[in-house]
């Protein structure tokens, strides 16, 4: 399993660069609210993630602590409609001048919509994330794996798993804790307005990126939505970088196709 992952993750980054030597884009992989979904971008449509990520407690030393934001565009790669493909780099601000020295990350995404294989089937989607530019600081290096379901008026059902760096996924007391889950519930809410959309999603284990997060979006026009969100974080205590702890966070993400 663990060879298996290692050459998806290299094969996705090779996407990556291969992609931007044709057409330079810059990118957030599709996401729920904070996991990756099986969704991918259309052939040559560009997606621009304007994501914000405010701290609503304060740490153990009373300091409200920095928020995170996220700048990037994502675009499809291959011109078919049963395998897809997107590539990106997203610009990505932690309030640390250590990882901000170093704010740049890849990421990548295959898979196939819902019925490909037979009626029925479900979306399946591997990806690659956090690939940054600094060994031990921001090479992340996580891939997975998400399988999903549309079940009429249930909504979307999403599960999966990921895995990561031993040296940068770690618990509070430094414990490696780079792989787990990854599930979700989504639906459009067309009973009140087809613009209207729900979330839930969850990132297992008790490093940094372990959530639960609830939120909804809303559709200004086809090619604008805003998703507002809350991020309720696993464990408070890991440091999410060198001097502030993982306090929860109120998120908004603006999100434009072009």
């Amino acid at each position: 399993m663990k060879n298996s992952l290692k050459t998806i993750s290299k094969s996705l980054l090779g996407m990556v660069f291969l992609s931007m030597s044709v057409n330079v884009a810059m990118a957030t992989g599709s996401t729920q609210i904070w996991i990756p979904s099986t969704d991918i971008q259309g052939f040559k449509t560009v997606h621009l993630g304007i994501d914000n990520y405010i701290r609503t407690q304060n740490q153990s030393n009373g300091l409200r602590g920095a928020g995170m934001y996220d700048i990037g565009l994502t675009t499809g790669v291959l011109p078919f409609s049963k395998v897809q493909a997107e590539v990106g780099i997203d610009y990505l601000s932690m309030g640390d001048n250590v990882y901000d020295a170093h704010p740049i990350y890849f990421n990548a995404k295959i898979g196939v919509p819902e019925n490909t294989f037979f009626k029925g089937a479900p979306a399946f989607a591997v990806g690659a994330y956090n690939f940054g530019t600094k060994a031990k600081l921001t090479d992340y290096n996580m891939v997975y794996g998400l399988l999903a379901k549309t079940i009429p008026v249930v909504g979307r059902l999403s599960a999966g798993y990921y895995t990561g760096s031993k040296t940068l996924l770690v618990d509070e007391v430094g414990n490696a804790t780079n792989s787990g889950l990854l599930l979700s519930w989504d639906r459009s809410m067309s009973e009140i307005s087809d613009k209207l959309w729900f979330a839930v999603d969850y990132q297992g284990s008790k490093n940094y990126l372990g959530a639960l997060n609830l939120g909804f979006s809303w559709a200004f026009s086809k090619n604008v939505s805003v998703i507002f969100g809350y991020d309720i974080y696993n464990d408070k205590n890991v440091l999410y970088n060198s001097t502030n702890t993982n306090a929860n966070t109120f998120t908004t993400q603006l999100d434009i196709n072009f």
